[in-house]
């Protein structure tokens, strides 16, 4: 089975164990900072005489963006696929949604006055999960047909989470969403034929999503 995994990707173990825990101390810092600054947008109201705030809850609309889950899967596999090793991915990615969601669950609960307890049940259940989604997708970056049904899934769920699809219809809801979307492309991207084949591919999927 190793042997299968290491043919689809290799990984770089010539990382220190110093470099490691910098690295995942690193990943915990930015989970923080994000989770409190995700809770600050919440709760800071659209003011159209000052101009960074219309720009970032207005044209942007970061106020939402963070409360939606795409921005959230794109970090968490921008942080998988740069791991130098599934097992880093798992760690790390676990490590950031941690960081993230205890900042985010203090941060309500200290500044907005409530205990958002059953909302936050669901994310903390889903970081749980998260360290095999994280291994699954250091995968993605490799060679072989299991990087394309990978990347094809992944595609189809950032479709699902960026864009309001349906069976006659395919909708842009907003600027950064359209974005987070291309910006997965990107790091996806592999050869023209395989990225043309996952994003076909995706689409399909999403769409037979919405129709069951």
């Amino acid at each position: 089975m190793i042997e299968i995994l290491t043919k689809i990707r290799e990984q770089d173990k010539t990382l220190v164990f110093s470099k490691k825990v910098i690295n995942t101390f690193i990943v915990l810092v930015f989970g923080i900072v994000l989770g409190i600054f995700s809770k600050w947008l919440d709760n800071t109201p659209l003011n159209d005489s000052i101009m960074w705030k219309r720009f970032l809850l207005g044209y942007l609309d970061l106020g939402n963006v963070f409360s939606m889950i795409g921005i959230w899967l794109l970090i968490a596999l921008c942080i998988s696929i740069y791991s130098a090793t599934p097992l880093r991915a798992s760690i790390n990615v676990f490590i950031f949604f941690l960081g993230m969601n205890i900042s985010y669950h203090i941060y309500t609960i200290i500044f907005a006055g409530f205990n958002p307890m059953n909302y936050m049940m669901i994310w903390y259940f889903l970081t749980l999960f998260s360290p095999i989604l994280a291994f699954i997708c250091w995968y993605s970056k490799g060679s072989g047909i299991i990087p394309v049904i990978i990347n094809t899934c992944i595609i189809a769920i950032m479709i699902l989470c960026c864009f309001g699809i349906g069976m006659w219809y395919f909708n842009f809801t907003s600027i950064i969403n359209t974005i987070i979307f291309i910006t997965t492309l990107i790091i996806l991207y592999n050869t023209p034929q395989k990225s043309i084949i996952t994003l076909i591919g995706g689409l399909v999927i999403a769409f037979v999503v919405i129709l069951l």
